[in-house]
């Protein structure tokens, strides 16, 4: 489904993968030495107003028309959102030639987001884990060059360095009222995971290197394209279980272009948001703004156009906390095996 390979993806028997008890002892242990990545939040509610933005793939320009044209930012790239919720769904690396930029101006976004009573979540995505773990077939030489080169590179991204730290921080998939963010799509076996175990497996192995678990493999919430390729019928079926496994009503994916925009299919229950901005791809500068519950694609320069759902998602019954999903017993702390 993807002709980007990670070295390590593929597609190993995924029950294995998840249930061996020796390798979930291990990565207990080790999780919990990570520290903070325990207590890190993935689920907000009452939020009036999102952005949400795709692939930016390193195009600094590109990026800032879209947050310009969503009344995130001002004409200084200042936050103006106020109590906005900007969710990048990942891959801000990866083929451009400013990712540098575009970090140090999401990294700037953060506090000026937090003081207004907003938020920026910078979600990873296939591209941030394939650097972070040394796979950099997709980095563009001059994207290299904008770090002091191969070195600066090397120790920008590494778990001491600036840029590494940042994005070891961040979640994989989180979860905004009633919409679930993931970067290319949670499906099965993988949906049975709680947010916080995939988010706290993914963290433990870019930290620790692993090239063989979640975040590598082929099937996973940084690399599957079924949600966004397969039959709609089925990927709609398969979507109502997923959602009230979250109790949510829709998911929000990059990944895989959509030459339409943003675009809603399976029923309403998928919006794909990654519309190929940067120019690589000669994609607009637009993305999904949702206000009081109503979907737009917002459109550099001042575009916006309501997305015509096929039917609205019904609302799943509502899942009890702290049992959202398999491989989460109740501890604020349970990892995955992550390794095949």
């Amino acid at each position: 489904r993807d002709r980007e390979s990670m070295g390590g993806a593929r597609r190993a028997p995924v029950r294995k993968l998840l249930t061996r008890p020796g390798l979930i002892c291990t990565a207990l242990i080790a999780i919990a030495l990570v520290g903070q990545a325990c207590a890190q939040q993935d689920t907000w509610a009452g939020v009036e107003r999102i952005v949400a933005v795709g692939d930016v793939h390193g195009d600094y320009d590109q990026f800032v028309r879209t947050l310009r044209a969503a009344e995130v930012v001002d004409g200084k790239n200042q936050w103006i959102a106020g109590k906005t919720h900007l969710v990048q769904i990942g891959d801000i690396l990866g083929r451009g030639t400013e990712s540098r930029k575009v970090m140090d101006l999401v990294m700037g976004l953060e506090p000026q987001a937090a003081a207004a009573g907003g938020a920026v979540h910078a979600l990873i995505g296939n591209h941030e884990a394939m650097e972070l773990l040394d796979d950099w077939r997709y980095v563009h030489p001059d994207d290299m060059k904008t770090y002091g080169g191969e070195e600066g590179f090397r120790n920008a991204l590494s778990a001491q360095g600036k840029y590494g730290q940042w994005i070891r921080r961040h979640n994989t998939v989180i979860k905004v009222n009633d919409l679930v963010f993931v970067h290319a799509g949670l499906a099965p076996p993988f949906a049975r995971l709680s947010l916080p175990v995939i988010n706290k497996a993914i963290r433990y192995e870019l930290l620790r290197g692993d090239k063989e678990g979640i975040a590598a493999h082929a099937d996973g919430p940084l690399w599957d394209r079924s949600l966004a390729l397969d039959d709609e019928g089925r990927v709609a079926e398969e979507l109502a279980g997923t959602l009230k496994t979250y109790g949510a009503n829709r998911m929000i994916i990059g990944h895989t272009v959509s030459h339409d925009g943003v675009v809603a299919r399976a029923g309403g229950r998928l919006i794909m948001i990654d519309v190929g901005l940067a120019k690589l791809y000669g994609g607009p500068a637009a993305c999904l703004v949702v206000e009081k519950g109503i979907f737009y694609e917002v459109r550099h320069p001042k575009l916006k156009r309501k997305l015509q759902m096929e039917a609205p998602a019904k609302r799943p019954a509502e899942t009890p906390a702290g049992s959202a999903g398999w491989g989460d017993r109740g501890s604020p702390c349970v990892p995955v095996a992550i390794a095949p």
